[in-house]
């Protein structure tokens, strides 16, 4: 109640984090600028951090991707390179390559 704030509009870039005090004291830790994610792969079962390269579409807005302003529904593009390795390490099939 009363505790409302403007959003954070987290953007890429080197990581920067801010703690926000929350009702009963609590800690909540708000993003201001992020350079990677814990990413899915979901038919593979497979999760890794990696890092965000580019923010490719927004739903919400075209400034949002021109400004690479990360929010909920971002469509981001992300180094592919850990889930390569991992799916090579599983499989023995290289991804990527031609041929």
């Amino acid at each position: 109640f009363e505790m409302g704030r403007p959003a954070a509009l987290c953007k890429m870039g080197s990581k920067r984090v801010r703690p926000v005090r929350c009702r009963g004291g609590n800690m909540k830790y708000r993003a201001l600028r992020i350079d990677a994610g814990n990413f899915a792969w979901g038919s593979e079962n497979c999760a890794k951090k990696v890092r965000i390269l580019d923010v490719v579409y927004n739903a919400t807005s075209n400034e949002l991707v021109r400004t690479k302003t990360l929010t909920k529904n971002s469509i981001v593009q992300i180094d592919a390179q850990p889930y390569k390795q991992w799916y090579l390490k599983k499989y023995g099939v290289d991804l990527g390559k031609k041929g």
